[in-house]
């Protein structure tokens, strides 16, 4: 086996092995987060008895290798190449998409892609992937998953703001997201934010935010303000775990900002569930 092909097996292996455990197995920052809404909730509440209901279902799901959400995702990867990581002949997106492939049939995922917008026939195994790929120093491979489920991804936004938005601006735009979404996505939810660049560069690090740990705030000073403001505003919606009230409607929000054009500010919102999956590894 050449050295290129014999990469292509072991990203291919990696993914599959990646998909199978973030569908499986609860972020261990995510369930710390549900353990500690659930302690903050008011005890006989609805919204207690429901919060232990999902930790209750990680739990079963993690033991009996099963899927934590019937939606087991669109699949995004995100893949890091090392400059010296000696690809040579190595074809990388198909290398992702074997992986994904293997991982819903061997873990028995539903498969939920359809290759035309329009047609909507079912590609049968939930290919092909959202990949995106970019390049660092080194000479690793690093792969992280994200199975999205849709019913939080469709309550996502994408808002052109004003330049001169203030602080405050930003983050009631962000709370109007949640507002929004009310109980339909699944909540408690976690945001990821995409603030500045153009576009389609907002929606991308709002997608690679959720793949931060919880609680791990922007170095940034000023972002790390409007992460806890959001976060304030949104849990005083009152809205709660799955829309039974309370003082948890959203367990974590991560910023990810880039420079931007001088005349304008986009800001995406990519709402994701109390069910935030991902794990990450290296070739």
């Amino acid at each position: 086996m050449k050295k290129g092909q014999a990469i292509e097996k072991r990203i291919e292996l990696l993914v599959s092995e990646l998909f199978i455990k973030a569908n499986n197995e609860l972020r261990p920052d995510v369930l710390s987060a549900l353990r500690t809404a659930y302690n903050r909730e008011k005890k006989g509440s609805p919204s207690r008895g429901m919060l232990r209901v999902l930790l209750e279902n990680a739990s079963i799901a993690r033991r009996e290798s099963m899927p934590i959400c019937q939606d087991t995702g669109m699949a995004a990867v995100f893949v890091r190449i090392g400059i010296g990581a000696g690809l040579s002949g190595a074809d990388i997106r198909g290398a992702v998409t074997r992986g994904v492939a293997r991982a819903y049939d061997k873990g028995m995922f539903r498969k939920s892609v359809v290759g035309d917008p329009v047609i909507r026939k079912n590609t049968g195994d939930n290919t092909p992937a959202a990949i995106h790929i970019e390049f660092s120093p080194g000479k690793k491979i690093h792969i992280s998953v994200m199975p999205k489920g849709f019913g939080s991804e469709n309550k996502s936004k994408l808002i052109m703001l004003d330049p001169t938005a203030a602080p405050d601006d930003i983050a009631d735009a962000c709370v109007s997201v949640v507002r929004s979404a009310g109980p339909d996505a699944c909540p408690p939810y976690v945001l990821g934010v995409g603030l500045g660049g153009t576009m389609e560069m907002s929606a991308l690090m709002a997608k690679k935010a959720l793949l931060r740990p919880l609680g791990k705030r922007n170095p940034k000073r000023h972002l790390a303000a409007i992460e806890r403001t959001v976060m304030e505003k949104s849990n005083a919606l009152g809205v709660g775990v799955m829309g039974l009230g309370g003082r948890t409607t959203v367990l974590g929000v991560n910023i990810e900002a880039g420079p931007t054009h001088i005349a304008g500010l986009p800001l995406a919102v990519n709402l994701s569930c109390h069910a935030l999956r991902s794990a990450s590894g290296v070739v």
